[in-house]
């Protein structure tokens, strides 16, 4: 297939695209520049967009991709109850990931791996499940991390965005596609962004020890 053939079935894709698939990507874009900059607002706004996903998923019949959005909204709430929660004492740093926080990423991304997998095989007609499965799983383990504030987050979100995106083309989902792709760049730079807070902390506690 060509690269007209994708123009084509990407405009009429544009041409095609209601108003609440607009509105799930335009806040799944607020959602992740907001975390580029650090702004507790991306949880509410990541929930509104995931809820409207939800809906168009169902709609869709997607119910694999329909139970991951599920999640998304789970763990927003849990990573702004946990901002939120802080709010009169100092606020949650960016840092790094301990020993047993890696842990806990890895068993929710290789453990979630293979049980989506056998989930997605038995109970449902997905010819990816392999696919499938590995770009939520790790999604799921990045949105943890998130939620903590750790520096991988953007990491293991990028590992399933960069998974997604041809998976996305092979369902013919070019919009959602063109999503993820952005997605991955802000991503990209978001890490760098986090990466100079934390130096930015660090050398704050430095001087503060030296006084």
């Amino acid at each position: 297939m060509n690269l007209h053939y994708w123009i084509q079935l990407f405009v009429a894709q544009l041409h095609e695209t209601t108003i609440w698939e607009w509105a799930a990507v335009l806040l799944g874009i607020a959602e992740v520049l907001l975390a580029k900059v650090n702004n507790i607002w991306l949880y509410p706004t990541g929930i509104a967009g995931t809820f409207i996903g939800i809906y168009i998923l169902l709609v869709a019949g997607l119910y694999a991709e329909s139970a991951l959005n599920v999640y998304y909204v789970v763990m927003s709430f849990y990573g702004w109850i946990y901002r939120i929660k802080k709010r009169d004492q100092p606020a949650v740093k960016i840092s790094w990931s301990t020993r047993r926080e890696w842990t806990i990423t890895l068993i929710i991304a290789f453990v979630g791996w293979a049980i989506l997998y056998v989930l997605l095989k038995k109970f449902t007609t997905s010819n990816v499940p392999l696919w499938d499965a590995w770009v939520s799983s790790t999604a799921w383990a990045g949105m943890w991390l998130l939620a903590r504030r750790k520096l991988e987050n953007w990491i293991l979100l990028n590992i399933s965005n960069l998974f997604a995106i041809p998976l996305l083309c092979y369902k013919k989902l070019i919009l959602f596609s063109a999503l993820t792709l952005f997605l991955f760049v802000v991503a990209f730079f978001g890490f760098f962004d986090w990466l100079a807070l934390w130096k930015k902390d660090k050398a704050a506690e430095l001087v503060l020890s030296d006084q």
